[in-house]
């Protein structure tokens, strides 16, 4: 009998430790810092029971375990992550973006970094989809870091989940030192008049309809996760689908976040995460984020060489193209205030902001598209 009650203990390697102490550093971010916690929370405590030895949590021989069937259903079918994707649409508001169409651009150049740390993976040895699994870390999108990294390196997920989530939670220390190394004080303080131009209903409910056909016929590897984006913001915008709509902003994001969260856990075990690379993926995840936040505002640097007095660009709004909506927003406006008490950039920074929601889905799709 006590051998019996022994054997967990015997059992119990080093790399499972290792592994219990990040999934309890998991939850303590999550619940003393209140960092993006709704994942944060069921991804660490789920470490604590795919670590357990001999965990039940997880298939042992013929015996499927709980976090390795929601894995095998939700992550391997791709289905958790599309389903984030129709609540993040129906949360997301276009219309600072179709006001100011220019902020488009931005959703676009702060990218960037996907490309460079893609690159940069491959000259560290990794092969080309496992560099374009890590790169992707660097769309400041969780769902699409996912649903890039299941396809093209699987072995790779646990690290660049975590990396991509812990990453988008600390983006509002990230973006600050990146932003105060790039731009003047001035620059900072400078002031955006907004004055909304009216969007016609019309004109909401035509454009997911319009982004989804066009990013179809341009990269069709991305009309899965793009479509279900779009669909999302459908539902928000259509007039005739306000209880679905707070159902996908509420219930289905919520559900899904704890199933999401517990299944990413399941390939986050000792002897899968507890390796070199694993540390260096997790490096270069915040040299992405770090390439793209200085990508936006080089962006908008170089956009203001063209523009005349009166139409340029706070730089830091470029910052905001990232898709950690709506965090990266919200560091713009507090810097903005910071540099000047007077000066309001929210709304600049959410059409920014929001850009990027479509521009990391279409950089992950086109990575699908060109490497599948």
């Amino acid at each position: 009998m006590f051998q019996s009650l022994a054997a967990p203990l015997i059992a119990l390697t080093w790399q499972q430790s290792v592994m219990i102490g990040v999934g309890l550093a998991l939850m303590y971010m999550a619940i003393a810092r209140d960092l993006e916690p709704s994942l944060l929370l069921p991804m660490g405590f789920g470490t604590l029971l795919v670590n357990l030895p001999l965990s039940s949590a997880l298939t042992q021989g013929l015996t499927e375990g709980a976090l390795s069937m929601l894995f095998r259903v939700g992550i391997e079918t791709e289905l958790f992550p599309l389903l984030i994707f129709i609540a993040v649409g129906a949360m997301c508001d276009f219309t600072p973006l179709l006001t100011n169409p220019r902020m488009f651009l931005f959703g676009l150049t702060a990218q960037a970094g996907i490309f460079f740390t893609m690159g940069l993976a491959l000259f560290l040895g990794f092969d080309l989809h496992e560099a374009a699994s890590i790169g992707i870390i660097g769309a400041a999108d969780g769902p699409t870091s996912i649903y890039v990294s299941n396809r093209f390196a699987p072995h790779l997920l646990g690290p660049i989940s975590v990396a991509a989530y812990t990453y988008m939670a600390l983006v509002p220390l990230i973006q600050p030192p990146v932003i105060r190394l790039l731009t003047s004080r001035q620059e900072r303080a400078m002031k955006m008049a907004y004055a909304p131009k009216p969007v016609s209903k019309r004109g909401l409910i035509a454009f997911p309809v319009v982004v989804t056909v066009v990013a179809g016929l341009v990269a069709p590897a991305s009309v899965a996760l793009l479509g279900f984006l779009m669909f999302g913001n459908l539902l928000r915008v259509s007039g005739c689908t306000e209880r679905l709509s707070r159902a996908a902003q509420n219930e289905l994001a919520n559900i899904v976040t704890i199933l999401l969260g517990f299944s990413i856990a399941a390939v986050m075990t000792g002897e899968r995460f507890v390796r070199p690379e694993t540390l260096l993926i997790i490096a270069m995840g915040l040299v992405a984020f770090v390439l793209d936040t200085a990508g936006g505002v080089l962006s908008a640097k170089a956009l203001n060489l063209l523009l005349p007095e009166g139409r340029k660009i706070n730089p830091m709004i470029g910052a905001a193209g990232i898709s950690a909506f709506p965090m990266s927003s919200r560091v713009i406006q507090r810097m903005g205030q910071e540099a000047d008490k007077g000066n309001f950039l929210l709304m600049h920074a959410v059409g920014a902001n929001v850009s990027g929601q479509i521009g990391s889905v279409l950089a992950g799709g086109l990575l699908l598209a060109f490497l599948s």
